[in-house]
C-alpha cells in the first residue's frame, strides 16, 4: 500500500490536429504532473482515451511513459479491452515494458455474470507477475463490481487494490470497512469533487482527471488530509469544485466524455502544457466559444493571469 497511494492522476494523452499522439506535448504533461508533486501516474485509462488507441499505439505510449518517468514515480497501466485474452495480451506487453501495476475493468460488450467477472480477474492475475488493480467504472463497461466481488478478489490476493469511478460512495465505504484488516490492499477514488469526504472515510488515494490541470491543488488537498486539517482540505476541495465546473461547458453539444476530457485538454492548452485540445474521433473537441469559458474558469481558480 505504501507504493500505490496518494494522488495518482489518470494521464491525458494529447493529440495532434491529425489525431496522432503528440509525444512532445505528452512529455510536457508527464513533467507537469511530476513537478506538481503527484505520487504516481495512471496511463491508458479513460482520461487517456485508451479505447481509441490501437495495440501499437498503446505500446508506444507506455514505452514513452516509462522512459520519461525513469523510475521517479510508480506507473500504473490500463490494459482495458472487452475480453479476457485481449486484456492478458495488453497486460503482458505492459509487464515487458516495465510498468509497476496494471489496471483492469470488468469485461464489456460481452454480457458476463459476477462469477464470470471474478474469473476474468483471476485469469489476468495468473497470466502476469504484476499487481492487478480493479477499475470499477460501470458508466463505461456497464457492469458494476459488486461489494462481495471486490472484497473476495482482494482477500484472495487476486487484486492489490481498487480504483473506484462508480460514483457509489456508499459501496466504496463498505469495501473500506470490509477490508480494514487487509493492510496491503489499497482503495482509491476516481472522484474529483468529493475527495476530502472519501479521504475522511479512509481511502488510500485519489485518481482525479482534473489533476492534469491542477496537480498542485490535489496534492495540497492530500497533504491537508494527511495532516488532519480537514477545514483546509475542505477549502481546497471547494476551490477544485469550482475548477471542475469546466466539464459542463460544452454540454449538450458534446458527449459527457468529450465534455470532461475535452475541457481538461482545453485548460491544459490554455496553460501552455499541450499544443491542441484535439479529441479522438468521433468525440468532439471544445470550440472557441467553449474554450473562452474554460479559460475564464481557469483564471478564476488562480491558475492563470
Amino acid at each position: 500500500m505504501t507504493t500505490f497511494r496518494g494522488v495518482v492522476p489518470p494521464v491525458v494523452t494529447p493529440l495532434t490536429e491529425t489525431y496522432e499522439v503528440d509525444y512532445p506535448s505528452y512529455t510536457k504533461v508527464l513533467e507537469h504532473l511530476i513537478a506538481g508533486g503527484v505520487h504516481g501516474l495512471f496511463v491508458l485509462g479513460s482520461t487517456s482515451e485508451v479505447i481509441f488507441h490501437d495495440e501499437a499505439t498503446r505500446r508506444q505510449i507506455l514505452e514513452h511513459t516509462v522512459k520519461v518517468v525513469n523510475g521517479r514515480l510508480p506507473v500504473l497501466a490500463g490494459v482495458i479491452d472487452p475480453t479476457t485474452d485481449r486484456v492478458i495480451g495488453h497486460a503482458r506487453t505492459a509487464q515487458s515494458i516495465g510498468v509497476d501495476a496494471v489496471v483492469v475493468t470488468a469485461p464489456f460488450y460481452t454480457r458476463t455474470s459476477q462469477p464470470e467477472v471474478v474469473d476474468h480477474f483471476r485469469y489476468v492475475r495468473e497470466a502476469i507477475d504484476l499487481p492487478v488493480i480493479a477499475y470499477d467504472i460501470p458508466v463505461c463497461v456497464h457492469t458494476k463490481l459488486e461489494r462481495k466481488t471486490t472484497v473476495a478478489l482482494a482477500r484472495e490476493g487476486t487484486i492489490a487494490g481498487l480504483k473506484d469511478s462508480s460514483g457509489d460512495d456508499g459501496n466504496f465505504r463498505f469495501c473500506l470497512l470490509d477490508l480494514m484488516d487487509q493492510p496491503d490492499i489499497f482503495l482509491m477514488t476516481g472522484s474529483e469533487i468529493v475527495v476530502d469526504n472519501v479521504l475522511q472515510m479512509g481511502a488510500h488515494g485519489v485518481v482525479p482527471g482534473l489533476a492534469n490541470v491542477d496537480p498542485h491543488g490535489y496534492v495540497r488537498l492530500w497533504d491537508h488530509a494527511q495532516a488532519g486539517d480537514w477545514e483546509a482540505a475542505r477549502k481546497e476541495q471547494e476551490r477544485l469544485c469550482r475548477l471542475f465546473e469546466m466539464v459542463w461547458v460544452s454540454l449538450p453539444r458534446t458527449s459527457a466524455g468529450s465534455a470532461g476530457v475535452g475541457a481538461f485538454k482545453t485548460a491544459m492548452h490554455a496553460l501552455g502544457i499541450i499544443a491542441t485540445n484535439t479529441m479522438a474521433r468521433p468525440q468532439r473537441s471544445l470550440n472557441a466559444e467553449e474554450a473562452t469559458k474554460v479559460e475564464a474558469i481557469v483564471r478564476a481558480a488562480g491558475l492563470a493571469s
